[in-house]
């Protein structure tokens, strides 16, 4: 009896000291919640804007893809007979005629277009390219691209980069189509404007436009570049952010531009809409914030209900497994609350829909006025 009563005492004692652990952990939990730095919700100006003219380069050319397994066009095509016999000339193998690369199916005319960023590049600096059959090639896979010079996207541009190196097949649907890595090396410099005067444009990244979120990354330039004296930062539209460099910073206008583009948003604050974000060719669908859909009804092809009467009596032998292509989406606690955007993508999952049929549905949803956010297709 003893050591029953000491048993319980200590279990008792125990007890209350884990419950008082937990409470403390718990406390210690919330206080350090409250504590943490709102850095998290913050984010810089130069993940939301670019400089107005400091876009993106496009470069493009004629190439040939050598060493193909048989895959390539047919010589009898005049479209690549034509720069072939060329090739071979400059290398010193002319042939007689045109008739001589009929018989070749190891090559394959493609158009090269490589994209140079925003930040622009420098000479002997590479980037990465997209090679695209043009004529009758089945396949790319197993070839490379030779020696290929790589134009602006005007007429008559300048060369501004040599394009060559293996090409990698990214989607076996599309073997007529691939990629190169680091296989455009630039000539010469490709830089953006860099001529800004007294003043410059910011253009807010498509994802944040909106009239709320430009006059909150407005303010936070404000407060990081002239905290004390008047607004060098002026919203023009729900785009667009004019920027007045002050006069005494006109001297040295990079401190002052990296300063705008290192203010910190409260992201929090740009009362920016819910998106869903889909993308066909990948089958991904990104959802952001907490979107709600409306009650409504969906069907989709295949899509179907199934009962059977009277149901089996389960055994241990067999068991009763259900498979049902339906799943109700019911609404929240309050009548009036709609389901949610998780709520059908998980019935999705459960119901095994293809990711090309499920963003098939949310554009119906989106066209109806029935998902409660903005859809974007990647």
């Amino acid at each position: 009896m003893r050591l029953e009563s000491a048993d319980s005492a200590r279990s008792w004692v125990s007890g209350r000291v884990s419950a008082r652990l937990a409470v403390f952990v718990v406390a210690l939990f919330l206080l350090v919640a409250a504590l943490a730095p709102t850095s998290a919700r913050a984010a810089s100006v130069n993940e939301m804007v670019r400089i107005l003219g400091r876009g993106e380069y496009p470069l493009h050319g004629l190439g040939l893809v050598v060493g193909l397994p048989g895959t390539g066009d047919s010589g009898k095509d005049a479209a690549l007979a034509r720069p072939l016999a060329e090739l071979l000339k400059n290398e010193g193998n002319a042939p007689a005629n045109l008739k001589e690369l009929q018989s070749m199916k190891g090559v394959a005319l493609v158009m090269v277009t490589c994209t140079i960023p925003e930040a622009g590049g420098r000479t002997d600096d590479k980037f990465d390219l997209e090679v695209s059959a043009v004529g009758s090639a089945s396949s790319l896979k197993g070839g490379r691209l030779f020696l290929a010079p790589l134009r602006g996207p005007w007429k008559n541009s300048d060369v501004f980069a040599l394009a060559s190196g293996q090409v990698e097949i990214e989607d076996s649907q599309t073997p007529t189509v691939g990629r190169v890595r680091r296989g455009a090396q630039l000539l010469k410099d490709v830089l953006p404007v860099t001529d800004i005067g007294t003043t410059f444009d910011l253009v807010i990244d498509g994802a944040f436009a909106g009239w709320a979120a430009a006059g909150v990354i407005a303010d936070a330039i404000n407060g990081k570049a002239q905290p004390q004296g008047p607004s060098v930062a002026v919203v023009v539209d729900d785009r667009l952010i004019r920027v007045t460099i002050p006069a005494q910073e006109r001297a040295n206008k990079g401190a002052f531009i990296a300063d705008v583009l290192s203010a910190e948003v409260n992201t929090t604050l740009m009362d920016l809409p819910a998106q869903v974000i889909c993308n066909a060719k990948t089958g991904t669908i990104v959802v952001t914030g907490d979107v709600e859909i409306s009650p409504g009804i969906i069907t989709h092809k295949d899509l179907t209900i199934t009962t059977t009467i009277p149901a089996p009596t389960p055994t241990p032998a067999n068991p009763l497994v259900s498979r049902e292509r339906y799943v109700p989406l019911a609404t929240r606690p309050r009548a009036t609350d709609n389901a949610k955007l998780q709520d059908l993508l998980a019935a999705f999952k459960q119901l095994d829909v293809a990711p090309a049929q499920q963003i098939e549905i949310l554009q119906l949803l989106s066209k109806s006025g029935r998902l409660h956010a903005k859809l974007v297709n990647d």
